[in-house]
């Protein structure tokens, strides 16, 4: 590693070198991405594209007497009357479906209910039939815990490191430049520049992007020359977490699932579609006095993401949503629910199997 003359002051460089070279057990260390994750999950829904687009039929079944059907009923009734609220949480709500979801503290206990009727989402309403239509707006619903002193910070120090966790996300999921394809300049200026290995990823992923190399892994990005997005709304459902990591730093987690409701780039095209991306982000803000560190930059821990129908074959760089008839490509591995955030990130894809196309139950 070489000195960066306009940004380390002369008499901690010396001391660096100094301490590094004597093998001092409080010599700053340079920090790497010790658990990355470079394992995707693409999933698109098999079968005709009415399917695809979350409508699943009921099986009918056939057998059942009245008084079965009596029974019934009066067990949902009962239902009802004890737990009036919890039934209508079911069905989307008490008003059709339309109450906003409250920012998800912690983790739900169950996925989100499967809409009872086919809603096809249109220009005026993307994310229609899909549990995002209750999700908030951008960041705006990314939940953020109070801050507290910990590890080697204040209060204020740990309230403005999950600030900017907030601002990295917002430059890497949402920022209108990005999504366009642009390179995502605010978002790569708050990683620590000298973390080589996730400075050579970034290198390697805009310059020749694989699938060891995809910059999908950190950022959305869609080709503006095959698809656009409808409207300026993302919705996002996730929460940001933080506790004392490694060597007394601040380790800051954001599981967030985004949606982004596209159409094809030919001037008239109606059809929308949706690409549904879920990470988890572990960013290290670390104590200068024992990692070489820039301020106002954190490490990078680990990445991970799971993403629907944003592309089965070798990376491009961009998403590449389906359309129309190549929806009905056939994904491999078990059906998996894009929606589902009541498993962890691991369990979750573990759920979904080392097929590198997979399954999702709905868009």
């Amino acid at each position: 590693m070489t000195k960066d003359e306009g940004s380390i002051p002369d008499e901690e460089w010396e001391r660096f070198l100094r301490d590094a070279g004597a093998g001092t057990q409080d010599a700053p260390k340079e920090p790497s991405a010790r658990a990355r994750m470079v394992t995707r999950r693409l999933r698109e829904e098999p079968g005709p594209p009415e399917g695809w687009r979350t409508y699943r039929p009921a099986r009918r079944r056939r057998g059942m007497t009245w008084y079965a059907v009596g029974l019934f009923v009066a067990v949902a009734l009962l239902v009802v009357s004890l737990m009036p609220g919890r039934v209508a949480g079911w069905f989307g709500g008490g008003d059709g479906g339309n109450t906003p979801l409250a920012a998800e503290s912690e983790r739900p206990d169950h996925p989100p209910a499967t809409e009872a009727a086919v809603q096809r989402p249109t220009l005026e309403e993307p994310f229609r039939g899909s549990p995002a239509a209750r999700w908030g707006d951008g960041m705006a619903a990314v939940h953020l815990p109070e801050a507290r002193a910990t590890g080697w910070m204040s209060e204020e120090e740990v309230a403005r490191a999950l600030g900017r966790s907030r601002d990295f996300l917002a430059a890497s999921a949402l920022d209108a430049g990005v999504l366009r394809g642009e390179r995502p300049v605010k978002a790569i200026a708050l990683l620590n520049p000298h973390q080589k290995d996730v400075q050579d990823y970034l290198s390697a992923a805009f310059r020749e992007p694989g699938r060891e190399n995809d910059p999908l892994l950190l950022f959305s990005r869609f080709a503006k020359t095959e698809v656009r997005l409808v409207g300026d709304v993302v919705k996002t459902q996730g929460r940001i977490t933080y506790r004392e990591g490694e060597r007394g730093a601040v380790e800051v987690t954001a599981d967030v699932t985004y949606v982004y409701p596209v159409v094809r780039a030919a001037a008239g095209s109606d059809e929308v579609a949706r690409t549904i991306v879920r990470r988890e982000t572990v960013m290290s803000w670390d104590d200068p006095e024992k990692v070489v560190i820039e301020p106002g930059t954190f490490s990078l821990t680990s990445y991970k993401v799971d993403t629907t129908n944003g592309g089965c074959s070798a990376s491009t760089g961009y998403f590449t949503p389906a359309f129309g008839t190549d929806r009905t490509a056939s994904g491999s591995g078990p059906e998996v629910d894009p929606y589902d955030r009541s498993t962890s990130m691991d369990a979750h894809m573990r759920e979904a199997g080392d097929t590198e196309c997979g399954t999702a139950s709905r868009s």
